[in-house]
């Protein structure tokens, strides 16, 4: 596989944190295992490939606040439900591993709508398939398909969330057209259901 050239600029936080990672792992931070990570880390991050993250260059501080009261909210009354699940329903819940397909094709998005979602109980990321942009969750308490669509309507407004705060400008824009088009079909249905 051919390898796009990285300038060290660029690189520089990921060799500074694997020097980091190298001297915690031994407990050592003297400036001699210092150079010697330093040393690993350049040789580790030459041989081996792993592509770059693209990060966006947009941040939503005050949206991440809000997102983080909600996502706080949501492991609280998470943890009740599930406890409430194991106490008195125990062996006979019922458990579906359901397909979530996401809007971003950004491995970053991708990686923090997965992780929000496992660190809520109940939930879990079993596999990822990034040439879809598909989570595959193991959801609990999934009866029927309606409870199908309300994990796969609760992953994909996480990611929506998470494109707030930090999506690039075309995926905010792309999520601001979805939202347009679900209103108009929601307005369409409810006047056509009121001709009726």
């Amino acid at each position: 596989m051919s390898r796009k050239p990285i300038s060290l600029k660029r690189e520089i936080p990921l060799l500074v944190w694997l020097v980091v990672v190298w001297a915690a792992l031994w407990q050592d931070f003297s400036p001699g295992n210092l150079l010697f990570g330093a040393l690993i880390a350049v040789v580790v991050a030459r041989i081996f490939y792993l592509p770059p993250v693209e990060l966006s260059g947009r941040f939503n501080l005050l949206r991440a606040f809000a997102f983080a009261f909600v996502f706080l909210g949501k492991v609280a009354a998470a943890s009740f439900q599930v406890m409430y699940l194991a106490i008195f329903k125990g062996p006979r819940v019922t458990n579906a591993v359901v397909a979530v397909p996401l809007r971003s094709q950004s491995d970053l998005l991708m990686t923090a709508t997965g992780h929000v979602i496992s660190l809520i109980p109940g939930s879990l990321v079993v596999e990822v398939d990034r040439s879809t942009s598909t989570l595959y969750i193991h959801g609990l308490n999934i009866r029927n398909s309606a409870d199908s669509d309300r994990l796969r309507k609760e992953v994909q407004d996480t990611e929506a969330s998470l494109i707030r705060i930090m999506g690039s400008a075309e995926e905010v824009e792309a999520l601001r057209n979805d939202q347009r088009q679900l209103r108009e079909t929601r307005q369409l249905r409810d006047e056509t259901g009121e001709a009726l």
